[in-house]
């Protein structure tokens, strides 16, 4: 489904529909890869600055809480992220498409700032899908959070703290730099976009992001 088309429903489903030209080097391609830049992943006409450590490699996995098909490759998602390699840094970005997503892209960075993601990120997702709660709102999101261990109070004091308003922000700012029209998407190093629509699966958007790592450590 087109980022325009998204429907005022929160539980929407939502899919990555992406086209843009691209002016970046690219990856030579042969036929033991199976992969091919411009129909599995593409090249940004514009480098996006990465804030990984000296030496990292960073994936950003573009989500959206109430997105069905982020909740369906979250489980996958997280098997990969526990089994990369050493020298990748994974981030997710929550986005937003339209003002009514920010509530939930604070959410994630109140569980950021309390370190609570590792615990909480799973139960946001089936709280939306599997319990069928409507968690499109601050309020519905502080007594959610209150019932799951965060005091509603501190929840509110992070919601509305000057460090999650802004990591919203820039979230928005990387959804637009990476020019993200669906979700899940995954960003690599600041260089290539791939998500479900162009590899055909997130699964093998995966793999095109293995592949992409590995040209990437080739110094290519």
């Amino acid at each position: 489904m087109q980022r325009r088309q998204f429907p005022l429903a929160i539980g929407a489903a939502v899919t990555a529909l992406v086209s843009w030209a691209q002016s970046a080097p690219s990856f030579a391609q042969g036929p033991s890869t199976g992969i091919s830049e411009g129909i599995d992943y593409l090249s940004l006409d514009k480098r996006v600055p990465t804030e990984s450590a000296k030496g990292k490699i960073e994936v950003i996995e573009f989500f959206w809480y109430s997105c069905p098909h982020c909740n369906a490759f979250e489980p996958r998602f997280e098997s990969w992220m526990k089994n990369v390699s050493k020298d990748v840094e994974v981030k997710r970005v929550p986005v937003k498409f339209r003002d009514d997503f920010e509530p939930q892209q604070r959410m994630y960075y109140v569980l950021e700032a309390l370190g609570k993601v590792e615990s909480h990120h799973a139960l946001v997702f089936r709280a939306i899908h599997t319990e069928r709660l409507n968690l499109s709102g601050a309020e519905a999101l502080a007594n959610w959070a209150d019932k799951n261990g965060i005091p509603k109070a501190k929840f509110m004091e992070l919601y509305n703290s000057f460090a999650v308003v802004t990591k919203a922000k820039r979230a928005a700012q990387l959804q637009d730099a990476f020019k993200v029209q669906g979700v899940p998407a995954l960003g690599i190093n600041g260089r290539f976009y791939t998500d479900g629509s162009l590899a055909g699966s997130m699964d093998k958007a995966l793999q095109v992001t293995e592949f992409l790592l590995s040209e990437i450590r080739k110094g290519r």
